[in-house]
């Protein structure tokens, strides 16, 4: 490959706003934008980036079919990434997307529009979030449109609009534009939708907020204009909403557009976004959901502020964030809110270690660091290991641009 091609394509891996996942050592990353000429550009849905983990080596995979809009909301549950909603050029949408990833690797992935579905589909949206829960995805709030029909037979406390605008819809002369809390299920086993009863305090409507599952509870914290970053949890078995009573003194600043990952049990860890005071973010943070408490935690990453970026859970309870703008600012004042017009957009992966590693991990990136230091006895390992000992070594050799631990 020519230097010029190669660099190409590099670029293309830099984006904000995308879907990622693990899944067998692997990193995904689909969709996104990039900024070229202070404009938002939409990276190809045509194709989906795989990131060896162990030799930090990236791959582009083709896929065919019809494609999702953007401004989604993607989830990966039994080997497939399903999409639901986003933008489209003439507003939002809200059919569901799925690919199979677990196809041969000679073959080429291919999207599909999930038909049929039973239930009452949600309304046209985008900025939402979902947590993946015995092969359920659970939708969570977002930005959209309902009808005047829809906002009437709608709790007030569950749609908030922010402005209308005169749209024929069907018989319908206008359409109302704003945030919700709504709470929708989809069970990809059967295709059926469903909107459960929820009780307790729930959140108010909002986007651009994180989520996060922990055993059979849901969590959603920021994308509201708080001075403090909020939490609350969904108990997905009874439906019961808990608002968490938070000592101000210690929280993190609110918040939008960050990240929040299940690293335990009873932990979740919040790194970067967009933080009230219009500025990108580059603290990390870790909440306690049995003291209910948020520790402020060392960042080796400090100079990698983030916002608009995935961070999934992958080997050993690491943190795997990637891509994500570094400098996004809104300039506000009296009047006007107005993004700043710089960008960077990134395509680095870096990894935020939450726990001490085992004997056999450390000894791997020891020999990965050092492998002029063990010369011939490596092909003495058993060929998995060794296998495994050559990612590593080329891991550590050749992707420092691309990934820092």
């Amino acid at each position: 490959m020519a230097a010029a091609e190669r660099t190409a394509e590099v670029s293309r891996l830099e984006r904000s706003s995308h879907t990622a996942f693990i899944a067998g050592g692997t990193l995904y990353a689909w969709g996104g934008y990039q900024v070229a000429g202070r404009e938002d550009v939409l990276l190809p849905t045509d194709e989906i980036w795989l990131f060896d983990l162990d030799s930090g080596s990236w791959e582009r995979r083709e896929i065919s079919g019809d494609a999702p809009p953007a401004g989604f909301c993607g989830s990966h549950v039994n080997g497939a990434l399903y999409v639901l909603a986003g933008c489209e050029p003439v507003g939002y949408a809200n059919e569901m997307f799925s690919v199979d990833l677990a196809e041969q690797r000679s073959r080429r992935y291919s999207w599909k529009k999930v038909t049929d579905t039973k239930g009452a589909t949600p309304s046209p949206r985008n900025q939402h979030s979902c947590w993946v829960h015995r092969d359920r995805l659970i939708f969570f709030g977002g930005y959209g449109c309902k009808t005047v029909r829809e906002v009437r037979n709608t709790s007030t406390s569950n749609f908030v609009v922010e402005e209308m605008s005169w749209t024929t819809i069907g018989n319908a002369l206008f359409r109302c534009w704003g945030w919700n809390n709504e709470v929708c299920v989809f069970d990809t086993r059967t295709a059926t939708w469903s909107s459960p009863e929820t009780q307790g305090p729930a959140p108010a409507p909002r986007g651009c907020h994180a989520s996060a599952l922990l055993g059979n509870k849901g969590y959603v914290s920021g994308g509201v204009e708080k001075a403090e970053l909020d939490m609350f949890c969904l108990d997905l078995e009874t439906w019961t909403w808990t608002q968490f009573d938070l000592s101000p003194s210690c929280a993190p600043l609110g918040r939008s557009m960050f990240t929040m990952t299940p690293t335990s049990d009873h932990a979740l860890f919040v790194y970067g976004g967009l933080g009230t005071d219009g500025n990108t973010l580059n603290d990390a943070w870790q909440f306690n959901t049995q003291k209910t408490e948020w520790n402020k935690m060392a960042n080796p990453h400090e100079d990698k502020p983030r916002v608009c970026h995935t961070a999934c859970l992958g080997r050993d309870d690491d943190v795997v964030v990637f891509g994500g703008s570094s400098n996004m600012r809104f300039l506000m004042d009296s009047v006007t809110i107005l993004r700043a017009p710089s960008q960077n957009h990134c395509r680095d992966v870096f990894v935020f270690q939450t726990q001490p590693y085992a004997l056999f991990r450390l000894c791997e990136d020891l020999i990965g660091r050092n492998p002029e230091r063990f010369g011939k006895h490596l092909s003495c390992l058993p060929s998995k290991v060794h296998k495994k000992i050559n990612k590593r070594v080329a891991f550590f050799s050749d992707t420092k641009p691309l990934l820092s631990a």
